[in-house]
């Protein structure tokens, strides 16, 4: 866990689930200022989360930034539900700082297929070109759940579209999608498993330093030494301390580096 030395300069989360720390939001919130946290990304799942991300950042301003759209881990919401959040998003543009979470269901589709079970993914193909056309219309970035071979139907569409400002969190994936994505200015960005996963340790050690941001995607339960721990946004100094063993990199060159990407990719 992270240590008390003063980083230099304030942190953010670049993606976190506000709206699942259900009752403790309120005391989340009051703990960031004072852990050095400067804001976070608050990310949606559905309709309700959005709602739910819409208030809690309109009672601080500055400090939460919400991002609306759909989690692709779930069931596939029908024409209506689907017409409905983009409706309410269009109508909530101004307050939205991003698209997001979006994606494709990568994880879902991989239990189904151990189970013997049919997976169809051209709806969830259909859906996150919705959010590429929506984050395209408004000038948006957009925050996207896609690893693996995932992340390649997402870069095709984005090219597609012509959607430059893209956020892949948590990414995983193969040498040639890796370049591919830096090739194409994408962001990514690590969460604390940088800490303990060499996976991750070594996309750190190739991703362009202009393009990398730190998140905990919280309440997401961490291993290691943050396995007592809930999860709070000020692990993203773990994140960053764990990017300079990588990297070789100073400690107060790091934190400035990834506070300085995070505010010129979201136009903090």
């Amino acid at each position: 866990m992270q240590q008390a030395e003063d980083f230099g300069c304030p942190v953010i989360d670049a993606h976190i689930h506000l709206d699942q720390y259900e009752d403790d939001i309120q005391p989340l919130r009051l703990s960031l200022a004072p852990n050095g946290v400067k804001s976070v990304i608050a990310v949606s799942t559905q309709l309700a989360s959005c709602q739910k991300i819409e208030r809690a950042a309109a009672a601080a301003p500055d400090l939460i930034y919400p991002a609306y759209g759909y989690h692709p881990e779930q069931s596939i919401p029908s024409t209506e539900q689907l017409n409905e959040l983009l409706d309410w998003m269009e109508n909530h543009t101004d307050s939205m700082i991003a698209v997001g979470e979006v994606g494709l269901p990568y994880y879902s589709r991989i239990e189904a297929e151990k189970a013997g079970q049919p997976f169809d993914m051209d709806p969830y193909i259909f859906m996150l070109e919705q959010f590429i056309i929506f984050a395209k219309k408004h000038n948006k970035p957009i925050i996207l759940h896609a690893v693996y071979e995932d992340a390649d139907i997402a870069c095709d569409l984005l090219e597609e579209h012509q959607v430059k400002k893209a956020h892949f969190h948590w990414f995983k994936g193969s040498d040639d999608t890796i370049h591919r994505m830096a090739e194409n200015g994408y962001f990514i960005s690590f969460t604390p498993d940088l800490v303990y996963e060499k996976e991750i340790q070594d996309l750190a050690s190739k991703y362009p330093h202009d393009q990398i941001m730190a998140e905990t995607d919280g309440p997401w339960p961490f291993e290691g030494p943050f396995a007592a721990h809930k999860t709070h946004p000020r692990m993203v100094k773990d994140v960053i301390r764990a990017w300079c063993d990588v990297t070789g990199v100073k400690l107060e060159v790091a934190a400035e580096l990834f506070y300085k990407n995070t505010k010129q990719f979201y136009n903090l």
